[in-house]
């Protein structure tokens, strides 16, 4: 007998046994109630953390408790492709070498990422046995498998053909070093010190002027509109006309939306619907135009007239010196806001509208807030029940694409008449005109756009 307890040693031979014994592994019996669980694949993006082992560990419980009491238990292994986070754990490894992901080409940084999955896939499936976490692991799977791949790319026909699939110009959150637009949970909200510009727009009529704050003066060049709160007294009567915007020269209307905050700045506010999420639906409300002066690196467009290719400090630093020369500045004091960074890099999010692939989720939603309500999904806690329905009965389009090289790309294909076939498979001609010269489509599905098909592609 050893002097000393080595958990190490036991804990593996005990493990070994157990797996070798099938222990862990069961088939559905119709005498026995089923009890099953999908493991959350984590993402294969390195070594599991303190988070992971504690999410194990309540899984385990409850199914070595379930085990006990003679259900027919299934917990099925796995582990996520994490599109993002591994491209950008993949490029911060190619950077100590000197290179780029471009510098690779897409197909050589695809073959890279392979790499990487197979050192860490298993890692993470080692790690899991590890922890003693009594899985099947004969059932393994993974969010690029083959046969993953099929499913995904069979539900993306399938949503398309229903309709509920469509590319369109909207608002989304673009990291510019990304290259790509990210989810709203993506986005982490930093209070930051910033500048209040407080800044004259003169009324077209020739006569009176509208004051207006703002922290960020370069996007006045894209403003369309100045709106206010269609109660406020202050502003009413100027419903109607226009102002012009100061710089850009532009005239635009005044219009009344319940959606302004009239004790925000002065109650009248630039209405920019290129460059703000609220302004960009405020602006399809009423009609607006959509312009937009930055470009996706983050820099000002060349819609930005003068200031095109300087960088938004530079630009602000121009724009105010102009509106001081020309009386138009108010004021600047300090302001400290809640300023938005990509997750995964921390850069500086921008707003900004792009071509994306969207879902369209009012339909989806509707059975899942129906399952809750009728008591067939049960919360526990159940006051999380309330945050869920909260949540799924404001739901909003869901941005389905992006501009990264590893994951599942879209399965559709364009002509050079910009025809689309929406096919899970390479077409050999496009289904409208014929032509045999097709493209795919150059972006990948968001992460959780496969990871949503987990149980349904595994179980």
């Amino acid at each position: 007998m050893e002097p000393l307890y080595t958990p190490e040693g036991v804990e593996a031979r005990w493990q070994k046994t157990w797996e070798e014994e099938s222990l862990y592994q069961s088939e559905p019996e119709a005498e026995r109630e089923t009890f099953v669980i999908a493991i959350p694949p984590p993402n294969v993006t390195g070594n599991l953390h303190m988070g992971h082992a504690l999410n194990a560990s309540v899984q385990d419980l409850l199914i070595r408790w379930h085990r006990m009491r003679g259900f027919s238990v299934l917990w099925q292994p796995g582990y996520d492709h994490a599109g993002i986070a591994t491209q950008n754990v993949v490029e911060r490894e190619l950077a100590k070498e000197g290179l780029s992901r471009h510098d690779l080409g897409r197909e050589a940084f695809i073959e890279r990422t392979w790499q990487w999955l197979e050192h860490y896939g298993g890692v993470i499936i080692g790690q899991l046995r590890r922890l003693g976490s009594s899985l099947d692991y004969r059932r393994e799977r993974f969010t690029m498998d083959e046969s993953y791949v099929r499913a995904v790319l069979r539900f993306f026909v399938h949503l398309y053909e229903r309709g509920l699939l469509y590319r369109d110009n909207r608002i989304v959150n673009w990291c510019p070093r990304c290259a790509s637009a990210i989810s709203d949970l993506e986005v982490n909200h930093i209070d930051e010190n910033d500048t209040l510009y407080t800044i004259r727009y003169p009324l077209a009529g020739g006569e009176g002027e509208l004051t207006i704050a703002t922290v960020r003066p370069p996007t006045m060049l894209a403003d369309v509109a100045v709106a206010v709160h269609p109660e406020d007294e202050r502003y009413r009567h100027l419903v109607g006309q226009e102002a012009i915007v100061p710089v850009a020269e532009r005239r635009v209307p005044i219009i009344a939306d319940d959606r302004v905050d009239p004790e925000f700045g002065t109650g009248a506010v630039k209405i920019t619907p290129g460059h703000d999420p609220m302004d960009f639906d405020i602006g399809r409300t009423h009609g607006l135009p959509e312009l937009t002066v930055i470009a996706l690196d983050g820099r000002m467009n060349d819609d930005a007239g003068e200031f095109a290719g300087l960088d938004q400090v530079e630009a602000t630093a121009k724009i105010v010196a102009i509106l001081r020369d020309r009386d138009l500045l108010v004021s600047a004091e300090p302001y400290r806001h809640s300023v938005g960074h990509c997750d995964r890099c921390g850069s500086r999010i921008e707003p900004l509208i792009t071509l994306q692939w969207w879902c369209e989720m009012t339909e989806l939603a509707a059975p899942a807030i129906e399952a809750v309500r009728d008591g067939r999904v049960r919360f526990r806690p159940e006051r999380y029940a309330d945050v869920y329905l909260r949540w799924m009965e404001s739901i909003r389009p869901w941005c389905v694409s992006r501009q990264l090289w590893w994951g599942h790309r879209i399965p559709v294909w364009y002509c050079p008449d910009g025809h689309m076939t929406v096919v899970e498979s390479e077409p050999e001609s496009c289904a409208q005109c014929g032509s045999g010269e097709l493209r795919q489509d150059e972006d990948v599905l968001d992460t959780w756009f496969s990871s949503a098909l987990w149980p349904f592609a595994t179980l």
